[in-house]
């Protein structure tokens, strides 16, 4: 089966002030998160789609899921973890235990966050995950990357036409990525916070999916008013 796990867990505190976690703000007409479902639900190949929300969100999100979405067959709501991979693997033990786990299922991991990802670059991530096993989505790098160890003088600059910058989805054959982490010490689950950097450090290939420039990650205030100017354009 192919499943998406839409990861809405953070707390959003670099959006300032505001009376929830941002996944669950106004976006156009409806909440952000609304717009991320929409885009997965649009996609005839994906079978389930899972949202990892905090546990004292999950009778709100399953609120909103049925004021703004039809039919919500295809949706569960999932308590989320501590960290984005404990996130990751209590969505992917939720299929385990519901579904079993079959050799060439995978799952397609994407922030709540990240409403305007295409079709395409969901396309591309189901062909790339059934044929390599991981697959990370990345646009290229346009700025130059600096790097500093200490955040007050420059370590390095690397080249820049071999830098990426990241996006998701992340996507994992579901057995690779629970067989990876289930051989991860304690302190290397609380360093390697990213599923693709962990795969990688321990030696295992992902591969690259083109992104989008468009596909923004809405942090900020300033990240929200952008989207909104999106979502009128798109009118």
């Amino acid at each position: 089966m192919i499943y998406a796990e839409i990861l809405a867990g953070g707390k959003g505190t670099r959006m300032g002030n505001t009376e929830m976690p941002k996944q669950f703000l106004m976006l156009g007409n409806k909440p952000i998160f609304i717009h991320t479902v929409e885009q997965f639900l649009m996609n005839k190949r994906i079978e389930k789609i899972l949202i990892c929300c905090p546990e004292q969100w999950v009778s709100y999100t399953k609120d909103t899921l049925k004021k703004y979405i039809s039919d919500t067959t295809k949706v569960i709501v999932v308590k989320g973890g501590e960290t984005r991979n404990d996130t990751i693997l209590n969505g992917c033990h939720f299929i385990e235990k519901n579904y079993g786990i079959q050799d060439d299922d995978i799952i397609l991991t994407h922030d709540a966050v990240r409403p305007f990802l295409t079709q395409r670059i969901i396309d591309d991530n189901i062909d790339g995950t059934l044929k390599y096993g991981a697959v990370d989505t990345v646009v290229e790098a346009f700025d130059t990357i600096v790097h500093s160890k200490d955040g007050k003088i420059i370590t390095d600059i690397p080249v820049r036409n071999e830098m990426y910058q990241g996006q998701t989805p992340q996507s994992f054959n579901i057995k690779l990525l629970m067989s990876f982490f289930n051989s991860l010490t304690d302190d290397e689950k609380n360093i390697l916070t990213d599923a693709c950097k962990a795969l990688v450090i321990k030696g295992i290939d992902v591969h690259l999916v083109k992104g989008e420039v468009s596909n923004i990650k809405i942090t900020t205030q300033y990240d929200l008013k952008v989207a909104n100017g999106l979502v009128e354009e798109n009118k």
